[in-house]
């Protein structure tokens, strides 16, 4: 594909059978160029309308008897919903607490069931906050882990056969995140998931940044354990819940090292003593926060309607679409690409590199309505959300970040970083 500018984006734009889903979102500003949905997703239309049914009558009416209206059972029913996005069967995820907590939970239960092994295996790509629990995890087991952080050469990609390699008869874990965070990369999850098994390894994935983009298939690929987020690209809301996955064979085998009353196999009897329900329910724990449950819902069911592989083709579109857009418009004006060229190595969101990217990213979001956002130490990143990202939204972004670099507009910003970036 040679787009011609702004003609080829108009010409792909009226091509896209998912074009009539971007109707299905609140967008208050049409000259905003919304490129961070792989970090805050948009509100799905539907959201405000299932919150107020739930204000209205579920709580302000219903009461208590909710709980037996449905609440009892959300958990569940919508991990099972999320479970048809990523390959999941009935039975095998639940929504609950956060993305954090959740690999806790998974990570000492899966290193549990190899107490001879002292190897934690995971990669520099993977989110920091995932590191600091698996630390944090080796701390509270008293030290008898070590955590091997695989390295990139080049910070854009991993090299997957020295990844193999590095797994051994003492791995215990295998944990990274499918879709890297930074720069996009793509782990083969379904030859690391069988390398780590024939290694006698057990695996577990973050599926934040590839769960409602790309294609997951946690059952065909023999997947153990795996968490992610909703709030990306499933359009949950800020905060909202995340989920877990737990293989069917495995979950009465594990427990969860938080134990909570709802993961109690009668938590309505009261009993002094813990006994674990019999499925992926027992790595429940407290009360969930029902109104921000339900708030995932809506965009699960954009999502399904849609379906998991027109998602993807037209993530992989877009994003080639803008690295052409890239190699013509902005590979002269000091950005190099940040993220794999090679589709069958890319999520849905592209990262550039600038020596300036935090000004560069600044001016962008306050002079130009382009809202991307920043990764350290140099990277803008662009999440391309193939629901309701366009390809003239991708066309005038980098018209627009032309204009920052070629007016020199990032150059009354401060490199010192705010808060959130």
């Amino acid at each position: 594909m040679t787009p011609e500018g702004l003609q080829a984006a108009v010409q792909m734009d009226a091509a896209d059978e998912l074009a009539p889903f971007r109707s299905q979102f609140v967008s208050h500003d049409p000259d905003l160029l919304y490129m961070d949905g792989n970090s805050l997703g948009r509100m799905p239309r539907a959201t405000a309308q299932r919150l107020q049914q739930a204000i209205d009558h579920e709580w302000a009416q219903g009461l208590v008897r909710s709980w037996n209206n449905g609440w009892y059972e959300a958990p569940q029913k919508l991990g099972d919903k999320i479970g048809r996005l990523i390959g999941a069967g009935p039975g095998q995820v639940v929504v609950c607490d956060s993305t954090s907590v959740n690999l806790f939970k998974l990570a000492v239960a899966a290193l549990s069931l190899r107490p001879g092994r002292q190897r934690i295996l995971t990669d520099a790509f993977n989110f920091p906050s995932d590191l600091y629990v698996l630390q944090g995890c080796i701390d509270l087991l008293g030290g008898r882990h070590s955590l091997q952080v695989f390295p990139s050469q080049d910070g854009i990609v991993i090299d997957e056969d020295a990844l193999l390699d590095a797994i051994d008869e003492d791995t215990a874990l295998v944990t990274l995140s499918h879709v890297a965070f930074k720069s996009g990369f793509r782990n083969n999850a379904q030859r690391i998931t069988q390398r780590a098994h024939a290694a006698g390894a057990l695996v577990l994935w973050d599926l934040s940044h590839s769960a409602g983009a790309v294609p997951v298939d946690l059952d065909g690929w023999g997947v153990d354990f795996a968490v992610g987020c909703t709030y990306k690209y499933l359009n949950g809301g800020p905060g909202s819940p995340a989920y877990l996955y737990v293989r069917r064979d495995l979950q009465t085998a594990v427990r969860s090292p938080i134990w909570g009353w709802f993961g109690q196999h009668s938590p309505f009897a009261f009993e002094h003593d813990y006994r674990p329900v019999e499925d992926v329910r027992r790595f429940l724990a407290g009360t969930p926060p029902i109104l921000s449950l339900l708030a995932i819902e809506p965009g699960v069911d954009l999502l399904l309607e849609a379906g998991i592989d027109r998602i993807f083709r037209k993530a992989v579109s877009l994003t080639s679409f803008f690295i052409e857009l890239f190699d013509r418009d902005l590979s002269s004006l000091g950005f190099t690409l940040g993220s794999p060229r090679s589709p069958d190595q890319r999520g849905a969101h592209i990262s550039l590199r600038h020596p300036q990217g935090y000004q560069i990213n600044r001016a962008l979001i306050e002079e130009m309505n382009v809202i991307p956002d920043f990764r350290e130490p140099d990277n803008i990143r662009l999440g391309l959300a193939p629901l309701y990202t366009s390809y003239q939204d991708v066309w005038e972004t980098v018209q627009r970040l032309k204009r920052v670099v070629v007016e020199k507009r990032f150059e009354k910003f401060s490199p010192e970083r705010q808060a959130v970036t």
